[in-house]
């Protein structure tokens, strides 16, 4: 099996790359950075990668749920994405999407920030215009290779890192997703039979900030409410009724950050 995958040196992305290179089902993976969209040619060279491939990961975007500049979220999360999915139509791939829990909002309906509208409008497109379209969202994803992504790298990171943490108030809760899951999700459509359309991809279980700190043996204090920005998501939990049939998390937040936070200290 041949891969496209975009997004290849991101944290998701590059994990996904590992396990793709040790894969004895995998032929070759061509990997896409985010910016590929700033070479002359780009379009025909992606059409060219499309027709080569047997299935394209879309994994790569900007994955900043602060940033307000429309017009960069915009390029990378849709306009990419939109050529990527109509190229795979006329071609007839399969596309595995990476989209996200923020697609929900707080109430579970509509997205509460550019990011999470930016990956809505994407999948949509997705699913009305690609015939074998696949979109999984992810939840909270933490774990192995995220030390790059700054101030949206996971709670579990940061605090390992700082040695303390601040949180905002109200208790949120999330469904925090070890890396190792989200990989095996994502690869398992390559290899069994799914039936295009949306899943989950999480945990199953809504957590507190709290439960992560704990585990991480982290002392934290609480924010100011004028600190809370806006389009902040107090609740996400992955509903389990909507994760791939055959396909199950083996990571519960304990497993998960356990595991994390031996190699963190290794």
């Amino acid at each position: 099996m041949r891969v496209l995958l975009t997004g290849c040196q991101g944290f998701i992305g590059k994990n996904i790359n590992d396990a793709l290179m040790k894969h004895e089902g995998v032929i070759s993976v061509y990997g896409i950075e985010k910016d590929y969209m700033n070479y002359e040619g780009w379009e025909k060279s992606l059409e060219k990668s499309v027709k080569e491939c047997d299935v394209i990961l879309h994994i790569g975007a900007i994955s900043d749920t602060m940033l307000q500049d429309p017009n960069e979220m915009m390029k990378y999360n849709f306009e990419f994405s939109r050529i990527l999915f109509d190229l795979a139509e006329t071609n007839g791939k399969k596309v595995v999407y990476s989209s996200s829990a923020a697609n929900k909002g707080d109430g579970g309906h509509t997205p509460s920030n550019l990011y999470g509208w930016s990956k809505y409008i994407a999948e949509k497109y997705g699913v009305a215009r690609t015939s074998r379209f696949i979109a999984l969202r992810y939840f909270n994803v933490y774990g192995q290779g995220e030390q790059n992504k700054g101030r949206m790298a996971s709670v579990a990171f940061q605090s390992h890192r700082n040695g303390k943490f601040e949180l905002f108030p109200g208790e949120p809760k999330r469904d925090f997703v070890y890396i190792k899951d989200v990989v095996d999700a994502t690869i398992y459509p390559l290899f069994n039979h799914v039936k295009p359309g949306i899943y989950e991809v999480g945990s199953g279980e809504a957590r507190t900030f709290e439960d992560v700190l704990n585990l991480m043996g982290v002392k934290y204090r609480y924010r100011n409410e004028v600190d809370v920005p806006n389009g902040y998501q107090y609740f996400t939990k992955a509903n389990k009724n909507e994760f791939m049939d055959g396909w199950s998390p083996i990571y519960n937040l304990e497993k998960g950050l356990k595991e994390y936070r031996d190699y963190l200290e290794s």
